[in-house]
């Protein structure tokens, strides 16, 4: 399929979590690529101010919520151009060792994080499906691709929401669907305030290992995968192959613990130094 330059004449792109951080910053990049963009997110506020330099058009939305999920996909719908592209960003990270958390904290990471994602893949696809074409794109994590220590249940979550995408994906080939696309989006640890927070977190040391990259960087990335889809991209694309050895070889994964948690560790000190104004 050869995708229209520019956001197919103005198509909407619906992003969740898109109030802050990298949300906001994809929402920014496909406005800058021709999207008509509507910001959706929990606090209805906050996605007000930030769609006020990006056309102004926000909406509350609580991605647990399948029907209020339908809706928004509807009325993306219905409007000029209709629905070309849904971005599910909303996610939450919590820390720890697994037994650390209870059952509520646990519910609610794999709510918001996969099943809400499954969510709003399920109401995009039921306006594409008909449509023929169109692009779901998912923002999972490298802890989608390898257990991340101290990050147990949020990787789960991404896990699924991996599994579950590339499912998906299957089953709209199977079922004869070439121009309706689900891609992965798997970045490494990024510098927004879900990561200031974790600054002296040992349970978060996992996204401390590499480089912290710029929501902005990993919201360009993600504008192009709009344009181009691709089922599973690594961002950057050298980490992508790093975890998926560690993911194939656990034993050594396991025996590469303390190295990695050293790492971690080091990032942690590395970016109290660097650290200003906590990030947007």
């Amino acid at each position: 399929m050869t995708w229209p330059a520019r956001g197919a004449a103005r198509e909407v792109a619906v992003v969740t979590g898109a109030a802050g951080g990298l949300g906001r910053a994809i929402a920014a990049a496909l406005h800058a690529d021709g999207w008509r963009v509507l910001l959706t997110d929990l606090d209805p506020d906050a996605a007000r101010a930030a769609a006020a330099p990006l056309g102004g058009w926000s909406r509350a939305l609580d991605v647990r919520d399948e029907a209020a999920c339908a809706e928004v996909a509807a009325t993306a719908a219905d409007t000029p151009g209709g629905l070309g592209l849904w971005v599910n960003n909303a996610g939450i990270l919590v820390t720890g060792a697994s037994w650390t958390h209870d059952a509520a904290t646990r519910r609610r990471v794999v709510e918001v994080n996969a099943l809400g994602a499954m969510n709003g893949t399920m109401a995009a696809l039921d306006v594409l499906r008909p449509r023929g074409r169109g692009h779901v794109l998912n923002v999972v994590s490298l802890a989608g691709l390898v257990a991340a220590p101290g990050e147990t249940v949020y990787a789960a979550s991404k896990h699924a929401l991996l599994a579950f995408s590339v499912g998906t994906l299957a089953d709209l080939r199977l079922a004869g669907l070439r121009d309706v696309h689900v891609s992965c989006l798997c970045p490494d640890g990024i510098w927004t305030p879900m990561l200031h927070d974790r600054l002296d977190d040992p349970g978060a040391v996992a996204s401390f290992t590499g480089a912290m990259l710029s929501p902005e960087r990993v919201a360009a990335r993600a504008a192009r995968l709009a344009r181009r889809p691709r089922p599973v991209v690594t961002l950057p694309r050298w980490r992508g192959v790093q975890v998926r050895l560690l993911d194939a070889f656990p034993r050594a994964a396991l025996g590469l613990l303390p190295v990695v948690r050293a790492a971690g560790l080091a990032g942690q000190r590395r970016q109290r130094r660097r650290v200003g104004p906590e990030p947007s």
